[in-house]
């Protein structure tokens, strides 16, 4: 059984950019800030009862 990939189809060209010539790309675009570029999340309190240390914890994983 041949599976044959099906031949690739271009988009149409768009009307507007065809014609939109050497001013198209004679700006930059606008600047963006670094601070707008960073999001804050406010810290989730901790667990105590996950976090804390449990001497026997290794039995129960590889022993139990």
């Amino acid at each position: 059984m041949t599976h044959g990939t099906p031949p690739r189809q271009t988009p149409p060209e768009d009307a507007g950019t065809a014609d939109a010539g050497p001013g198209r790309f004679s700006r930059l675009p606008e600047r963006i800030h670094p601070e707008d570029t960073v999001e804050t999340k406010p810290a989730t309190v901790p667990d105590p009862a996950r976090d804390t240390y449990n001497p026997d914890e290794w039995l129960i994983r590889y022993c139990g």
